[in-house]
């Protein structure tokens, strides 16, 4: 058991990471899971589904089979998220679950991802969690076969964090979760380093995976008749940046995979501070690159933002929203918003209140802070009272669904392309997504599951769209 060395991880290194290509299983290691059945259960964003999908099927090379039921499982996998206490206390009470199942019965507990890379999460795992036999981080999650043929064969607990960055990693096998939309990671890691924020410390600094090999994998959706991929990056807009002497940037990336023949192309999350004219052009150039920008702004006052560390201003938020605006003519804009920042004053909130009232986002994230250990506004004082944090994020998000509600509104009796990929929570209905992004439900049989169709909207709600088929 190696217990990492945190502060190693928050030492930057300038080196170009290694490629690592044809990642293989070892043959001793195929058959580890027969007759066991699998669980993963994943918390988190994008990132994080991406990665179960890589997990997902290298179990499933060891021999393992899926289940959907945390009682049928005898391995279970908690792929975690840090960016919020919550989704601490959702893992950590996962977790008193399945000790219980433990003592009932054989069972093996893994946790992975963004927790796993955090020293407090580790010291407490290591002291008061001895029941949970794997422990591994997101640098490292290609070593799962290693790990896990380690505690199947020797009966001790494994915990292998990598405190420091680990390479690119190509070719691990991939389970996607659909048919016909998928996640295509174009790099890794962050190099932002705003305040409030734990991803560089969780999941490094940014690498950027090459060209060639991001074009071959949507190639191959193309192939295999993916409707839809979703580019993924911390800080997407990023990409190429940390490579020297690249000379290839986001919105080459965007004009190549557009050439590809995907239907449709859609890229999060995007950092104000890197978002340029060039990459509008090629959204208003390419029909298959989707008007939707998931755009954070995460406050909507200058000062607040300079202790966050965004590195822009509320000026040039706005300058770029009218660019988008002004190019993209049905730009669907989303974004994610905190509010109770430490020393936000009632002057501040209002600031962010007047930014979303000139922005009329069609959606929003909307966060009350929260501290994590290790980042530098930890070591501010948190002197907003709950109750005021709990007031704004009411009064806010009220803002937020009037004009969400709004935006939705303006489809009504609209025609919209929508692609089917699954059956709705309402009974005798499939739903889907506009290009703008927005959720429809819509009366029609299952042969239209992975098809792109017209339909009229009938219906209008703050977070879903009704309509029927317009062919």
């Amino acid at each position: 058991m190696r217990k990492p060395d945190f502060k190693e991880a928050r030492k930057r290194s300038c080196n170009r990471v290694n490629i690592i290509r044809d990642f293989k299983i070892d043959d001793d290691k195929k058959h580890i899971g027969l007759n066991k059945k699998y669980i993963v259960k994943t918390y988190g964003c994008q990132m994080n589904e991406r990665d179960s999908e890589n997990i997902c099927a290298m179990l499933e090379e060891m021999s393992y089979t899926k289940v959907d039921d945390i009682e049928d499982a005898d391995l279970i996998i908690l792929n975690t998220c840090a960016i919020r206490e919550n989704a601490h206390n959702k893992v950590f009470g996962m977790l008193g679950r399945l000790k219980h199942i433990k003592e009932e019965k054989d069972i093996t507990i893994g946790l992975c991802g963004c927790m796993a890379q955090e020293e407090v999460v580790i010291d407490e795992i290591i002291n008061k969690h001895k029941y949970i036999d794997l422990v591994f981080g997101t640098h490292n999650i290609h070593e799962l076969p290693n790990i896990l043929y380690n505690v199947e064969t020797t009966k001790e607990r494994q915990i292998e964090v990598w405190s420091k960055e680990g390479d690119i990693i190509e070719d691990i096998p991939i389970k996607r979760e659909s048919k016909y939309k998928a996640w295509v990671n174009i790099m890794y890691g962050c190099d932002k380093f705003c305040t409030y924020c734990i991803v560089p410390y969780t999941r490094g600094k940014q690498r950027s995976r090459l060209k060639e090999d991001i074009i071959k994998e949507v190639e191959n959706l193309v192939k295999d008749g993916y409707m839809e991929v979703t580019l993924l990056g911390q800080n997407v807009n990023a990409y190429g940046k940390d490579i020297e002497n690249y000379n290839y940037n986001m919105a080459n990336l965007l004009s190549d995979v557009a050439k590809t023949g995907i239907k449709r192309i859609k890229f999060v999350t995007s950092h104000p501070w890197d978002f340029t004219s060039d990459m509008i052009k090629v959204i208003k150039e390419n029909d298959n690159v989707l008007p939707y920008i998931h755009l954070p702004v995460q406050s909507g006052s200058n000062r607040i933002l300079k202790l966050m560390g965004r590195k822009y201003t509320r000026e040039t938020y706005l300058k770029l929203v009218k660019e988008l605006k002004e190019n993209i003519p049905n730009l669907c804009l989303t974004t994610d918003i905190i509010v109770g920042f430490p020393n936000e004053t009632d002057e501040d909130f209002n600031d962010t209140l007047s930014i979303v009232e000139e922005c009329k986002y069609d959606s929003a994230f909307t966060f009350i802070y929260s501290k994590r250990v290790g980042t530098p506004a930890s070591k501010m004082e948190d002197n907003i009272p709950l109750s005021i944090k709990e007031e704004r994020l009411q009064k806010l998000n009220e803002l937020v669904n009037k004009y969400s509600r709004e935006s939705n509104e303006k489809l009504l009796n609209k025609k919209v392309s929508v692609l089917i990929d699954s059956k709705s929570e309402k009974e005798g209905m499939l739903s889907g997504y506009t290009d703008t992004n927005k959720l429809v439900n819509v009366k029609a049989d299952d042969s239209y599951i992975g098809k792109i169709v017209n339909v009229k909207i009938t219906d209008a709600k703050t977070w879903s769209l009704d309509g029927i088929l317009d062919e």
